[in-house]
């Protein structure tokens, strides 16, 4: 005989259930069933991808769940009486039920969720009409009321459920598992049934689907509730047998009870619910009078036509664009789509609010006349039916970028427009992963952290052209697959792990989708609770099915994306027009500036959209582009898998390497690339030139080929070589083309979006290189609560000239802000909200008290600003920065940090009074609070609050005093290691700040650990040779020299640590300190090159000098004077006249030429090689000597090559190094004499000082005769 399993858990009964979907409906055809029911507890989150799944399969799908029932009123929530709900399952037969199980399932969830999503009695009795009701499991409240309170009591509850359902509609069940209760509670309920004449249903309460899941059901469990597996104690089910089991099994339990196996088949025959499809449900947006959606849509792309294209409105290709794209839109039912996006676009421009349409929908002419993408596809290339296919049904998916801090306003707009009864956000669900599973299966099975850590460890992050999962780990780590066979226990984790994988843990919110629709949502789906309490959102209600499922319902879908970039673009833009009267937005920012383009060359990436990032800088440094399509390409290819190709395309691109193609018809298309293929649209328009594709056809092929769909490839690959040979292409040329595209599918990137994050690239770098103190405010203000990025972007305002000021109660606002001082460039003044743990009610409290003037004294901050309001723990914060500096003292500022928040509360308290405060008011009595006097601060505390609270080091470094020895010694400091080979021999220098040890699989004690030095960290890896030598040097706060090789190949550069050197404060010698100045800056790690950009020449007629003699002293780190020389033509000696310094605002950096002129020479010198890496160190104050306003000298040094590469090399650091301890508006630069040439060595945004200190020592390195000095 047959059955129908009515009370099934699929996965989605989070971690409860371990019935995958799919799975469960395959068993259920193969054991010959017709038909299965989904009830999960409490919500519906599968019943779309259930119907589809079964109907697929040719079973009938039974939607229903098994929701909980208060036991009072479903508000009602005391711990004594409501905590616990009783089950219910609820099957719909019909969609009258199915309507009525949708509001069940969401009342649940947003009016009575207590611990589980309840529903009470009434709430059920005013929606039972369509729904067939059951008793349950034991858990029901028939069950649970017979076995607590005996059979009269039940009989009450049957009275109940029989009334509101009806006899027809309420079926009671029988199942058989080893619950000792069970058989009594059955035995009762038939007894009870001959009252009513009841209808029973056999049922199993199915959790998982083979017998042997049981275990892995019982762990998911175990995961749920946070226990051990060995615990006796813990939650669990009652035996193996919450399986699918045959009808055959079914039938054995109930020999006596036939018709309760029948009557299932009755109710999978009585229950009819169609969820299949039926077209779109698009709002309906509301056009003025006298349109139609279709008119309207078309009045508005004309208008943008004329704003976008001007006298070329009207050009035959913009026309025949513009028709073609309507057309389908209106053919396809989408007018009304791209009107609510145009309506979410112009609210945002009339507010301010920045946005971005990134992903295909930039590749529509209607979408870029709207205003909705940034992009002229016409311009770039773009195809429409990559967007949108005419021949593929499905909803257009544009997805909007909008400015982070603003983004809430634009969410709320939409559902003010539309109503909060028709707006939703997406549900997601996070699913174990293969690292994630192996974690949370050994906490169960109380397997030691660090064990499982090794284990996690092994699985590659990233498998190319494969899903990270146990099974292909397995297959492609070694070390894994070691681990895998090293022990049992460790055999079992992996492969029940692996059972594991995939399964749905925990429901979460979308990051941007947003559902909306033409009816209430409640038509068409249930909803649940915000996941994450809905604070950032003001959408509070977020569906129970997942963004496919919404889809897959015709459903509209818009993405509200937040993106950061936009908002540090506007709040930049808002400073430019602020300062400069200038007037920038999205649209109007230059993609085609000089300047811009040649600061990526430098490598200056640090906060440009896209750009930054070690590997990303090293292939822009090595590009050069000099276009916006360069950078489109870039952006493109910097991912796991085309990344292969970047240096054949930068080859090409400089004619390092031939361009070929398998055809010359090909060269059309992929010319822009050099012929590397890199976009999907060149694929599609490939296949329409070769083979005659239409445009709709050319997209399938695309979706074919990235699917991996072996029966549509195998198609397409019959229509392409038929198409080719019909232009005039031989058979195995053509097969060779598209197997060629086959592997294309594993990196080819989508141009439109391409082209729209290169184009934000290129604007941030514009902003950036013309506007630096904006945009590094914005910038820095955005990523306030992020302390590495902070530094790291102070670092580069350092690197640039921007002097970056430390907190200060009498400057600081809240996010970071310009501060002009006068004779000097503007400053960035540190943010109070940059402070960890700073609220922003303190810092308004400081503002607002601050808007009468600055606080003259700590009495007077004392008296003006409450700091019982502000707070201790918010006070200690700003006090331990330095942000109360000016007032005294930190450590004597703490001392007295009591008595400060108790005199100001008493002060404020009295003011509200009316009285006088113990400050005096009128009456002339003061009660000063005084600061203990003879207070010495610990510098190296201090430093360690500021490294903790701000990110970076504002008052010094702990370096700071080895630095006179750590630059003799190294040879690259953390942020050169980007640019050094792999296994390139190194000396780097700095403190150990973290470290930890871990035994390798041989037992042997190996170690890593973070050294940090003035540009930022780098991780050492320390193996058991060294960690036996020498691992006792390696300790928290151990300063120590390390040579090593660096690792590079698995990304950011690691050192392979060979020997460390304790470096001991008495290790720092009077002479090293003479020759070197504590506050060298060492970013610049200079090795020469004389092919630089950076190399000028400073004979533009041709004449020939006399090159210097090389000095004669040997010493690597010291220069003798040379002999004098004569002056140069055209360049009469000037003497050195002691200057002092007043900054001046420095002229933007300019290109520089290069350029050399020959001089005749017999004797050889080594070639010196020059790297410019950025800067990367913390901000040191600019000096200030008073020099008149308005001047700058220009210092030259003249040098000469020794033939030594190194012995130059070292020179050149310790000269460069010593100009720029000197803060100033000053410039420099090097007359270098090598190989018979002479060339000038300009560095365009480095600065010094030109005082006697400065001079005088570098009377002393290079001779008086050396050094010039001029005015510019």
């Amino acid at each position: 005989m047959s059955f129908a399993h009515l009370h099934v858990h699929t996965e989605y009964s989070l971690l409860d259930g371990f019935s995958n979907i799919k799975k469960l409906i395959a068993r259920t055809k193969e054991m010959n069933m017709n038909s299965i029911a989904i009830t999960d507890h409490g919500t519906m989150f599968g019943v779309i991808e259930f119907f589809h799944t079964a109907r697929e399969a040719g079973v009938k799908p039974i939607i229903g769940l098994e929701t909980y029932v208060s036991p009072r009123h479903m508000t009602d929530k005391d711990p004594q009486y409501d905590k616990r709900a009783f089950h219910l399952v609820l099957l719909a037969e019909n969609d009258r039920g199915y309507k009525n199980l949708l509001k069940i399932a969401t009342a649940g969830q947003l009016d009575g969720f207590y611990y589980t999503p309840r529903v009470d009695h009434e709430f059920l009795a005013e929606h039972a009409d369509g729904i067939i009701a059951t008793t349950s499991c034991m858990s029901g409240e028939v069950p649970r009321t017979i076995l607590d309170k005996g059979s009269d009591a039940g009989r009450l509850k049957l009275d109940w459920y029989y009334e509101t359902f009806g006899p027809n509609n309420f079926f009671i069940e029988l199942q058989n598992h080893n619950i000792p209760e069970l058989m009594q509670v059955n035995k009762t309920l038939l007894e009870l049934g001959k009252r009513y004449n009841a209808n029973f249903i056999a049922t199993n309460d199915v959790h998982y689907i083979e017998r042997a899941d049981a275990r892995y059901q019982d762990i998911m469990l175990a995961i749920q509730t946070g226990a051990l597996l060995s615990d006796p104690l813990r939650m669990k089910m009652t035996g193996d047998t919450y399986y699918l089991r045959s009808p055959q099994e079914m039938a054995s339990l109930f020999p006596e009870s036939p018709d309760a196996l029948s009557n299932t088949l009755l109710i999978a025959e009585r229950c009819n619910v169609d969820l299949s499809t039926n077209g779109y449900h698009i709002p309906k947006f509301q056009v003025p009078d006298g349109f139609t959606p279709e008119t309207y849509l078309r009045k508005l792309c004309e208008q943008g036509l004329v704003q976008h294209y001007g006298d070329s409105a009207n050009a035959e290709n913009v026309r025949e664009r513009l028709e073609y794209e309507l057309g389908i839109i209106h053919k396809m039912g989408f007018d009304e789509y791209f009107l609510i996006v145009w309506d979410l676009c112009r609210y945002s421009i009339e507010n301010n609010i920045w946005y971005n349409t990134r992903g295909s929908g930039a590749g529509s002419i209607v979408a870029y006349s709207l205003n909705i993408s940034l992009l002229d596809p016409l311009a770039h290339g773009l195809l429409f039916e990559r967007f949108l296919n005419p021949s593929r049904i499905s909803m257009p998916d544009i997805d909007l970028d909008f400015q982070d801090d603003k983004r809430a306003q634009v969410m709320e707009y939409c559902a003010k427009k539309y109503g909060n009864d028709r707006v939703a956000q997406i549900i997601t669900f996070g699913t174990l992963g293969a690292k994630g599973s192996i974690r949370d299966v050994g906490r169960v099975m109380d397997i030691p952290l660090s064990e499982v850590d090794r284990v996690t460890k092994s699985i590659p992050t990233v498998i190319p052209n494969k899903q990270v999962t146990i099974e292909t780990a397995l297959e492609v780590s070694p070390q894994f697959k070691e681990i895998y066979e090293e022990a049992d226990y460790l055999r079992d984790l992996i492969d029940t792990a692996s059972h594991m994988e995939g399964v749905a843990r925990n429901a979460g919110t979308h990051a941007a989708g947003v559902v909306i629709t033409d009816e209430p949502l409640l038509e068409y789906l249930p909803l649940h609770r915000p996941t994450n309490d809905g604070v950032d959102s003001p959408i509070k209600s977020v569906t129970q099915f997942e963004m496919n499922m919404i889809e897959k319902m015709g459903l509209l879908k818009v993405d509200f994306l937040g993106l950061s970039t936009l908002t540090v673009m506007q709040r930049a833009c808002d400073l430019i027009n602020d300062r400069h009267g200038i007037c920038y937005n999205i649209h109007n920012i230059p993609l085609d500036d000089p300047e811009t383009f040649e600061s990526f060359c430098k490598g200056h990436t640090a906060g440009v959209f896209q750009l930054e990032g070690t590997g990303m800088t090293r292939n822009i440094i090595a590009m050069q582009p000099h276009n916006l399509a360069n950078i489109i390409a870039m952006v493109a290819l910097f991912r796991p898998g085309p990344m292969e190709h970047i240096d054949s395309y930068i080859k090409r691109m400089h004619n390092e390497e031939v361009v070929t193609y398998r055809h010359p018809s090909l060269e059309k298309v992929f010319s822009e690339t050099y012929g590397t293929p890199i976009y999907q649209e060149q694929l599609m328009l490939a296949v329409m030139e070769i083979a005659g594709y239409t445009a709709a056809e050319s997209d399938n092929f695309r979706r074919a080929i990235s699917k991996k769909k072996a029966s549509e490839i195998e198609k397409h690959k019959k229509m392409f070589v038929a198409g080719a040979g019909k232009n005039g292409i031989d058979e195995a040329t053509a097969l060779k083309i598209f197997e060629d595209w086959e592997g294309f599918a594993s990196y080819g990137f989508n141009k439109s979006h391409a082209a729209d994050y290169g184009v934000v690239a290129v604007e941030t770098g514009f902003l950036k290189t013309h506007y630096p103190v904006e945009y590094m405010t914005a910038l820095m203000s955005v990523v306030k609560s992020d302390t590495d990025k902070v530094a790291f972007y102070c670092a580069d305002c350092r690197n640039m000239g921007i002097q970056v000021l430390p907190p200060d109660v009498n400057s600081s606002g809240w996010d970071f802000t310009i501060e002009d001082i006068p004779d000097q460039p503007p400053a960035i003044r540190f943010g109070l909200g940059a402070v960890k743990n700073v609220g922003s009610d303190p810092v308004t409290l400081i503002m607002q008290a601050r808007e009468s003037g600055k606080f003259k004294d700590l009495n007077d901050f004392i008296q003006r600003v409450n700091l019982q309001r502000v707070g201790k723990r918010t006070l200690e914060f700003m006090i331990k920065v330095g942000a109360l500096d000016a007032f005294g003292p930190r450590n004597a500022l703490l001392m007295v940090m009591d008595s400060m928040i108790s005199l100001s509360g008493s002060h404020f308290r009295a003011a509200e009074c009316g009285q006088l405060s113990i400050f005096g008011g009128d009456s002339g009595v003061s009660d000063d609070l005084r600061l203990p006097e003879g207070m010495i601060s610990d510098p190296r505390e201090q430093l360690q609050w500021e490294k903790e609270l701000i990110g970076l080091y504002v008052s010094d470094h702990p370096l700071t005093s080895y630095m006179p020895y750590i630059q003799q010694k190294v040879t690259h400091y953390s942020a050169d290691l980007a640019q050094a080979a792999d296994h390139e021999k190194v000396t780097v220098a700095g403190i150990i700040t973290k470290m930890r040890r871990l035994n390798t699989k041989n037992g042997n004690q190996m170690a890593f650990a973070t050294l940090e030095d003035l540009q930022g960290s780098v991780e050492l890896v320390i193996f058991p040779k060294v960690w036996e030598k020498q691992g006792s040097l390696v300790q928290p706060e151990a300063v120590l020299l390390t040579e090593g090789k660096v690792d590079s190949a698995s990304g950011d550069p690691k050192i392979l640590v060979d020997r460390f050197r304790l470096i001991r404060p008495e290790d720092v010698t009077d002479e090293m300190r003479q020759d070197a100045q504590s506050k060298v800056n060492p970013e610049e790690n200079i090795s020469l090159d004389l092919n630089s950009p950076g190399l000028v020449s400073v004979n533009e007629d041709g004449v020939t000098f006399e090159e210097p003699p090389i000095p004669l002293d040997e010493m690597d780190w010291h220069f003798e004077p040379p002999a004098a020389t004569s002056p140069q033509p055209d360049s009469p000696s000037r003497e050195i006249t002691p200057v002092v310094e007043a900054p001046v605002a420095a002229p933007a950096p300019q290109p520089v030429a290069v350029a050399e002129t020959t001089v005749s020479s017999e004797s050889p010198a080594a070639e010196i090689e020059f790297q410019r890496p950025p800067a990367l160190v913390s901000p040191v104050p600019p000096l200030s000597n008073g020099k008149p306003s308005g001047s700058r000298q220009l210092i030259t040094i003249t040098l000469t090559a020794s033939g030594e590469k190194e012995r130059d090399v070292r020179r050149m650091k310790r000269i460069h190094g010593l100009l720029n301890s000197f803060p100033g508006t000053d410039l420099f630069c090097f007359l270098v004499y090598e190989h018979g040439h002479q060339h000038l060595l300009d560095f365009p945004n480095d600065t010094t000082a030109a005082s006697d200190e400065l001079l005088n020592k570098l009377v002393e390195l290079v001779g008086h005769d050396n050094i010039q000095i001029e005015t510019v």
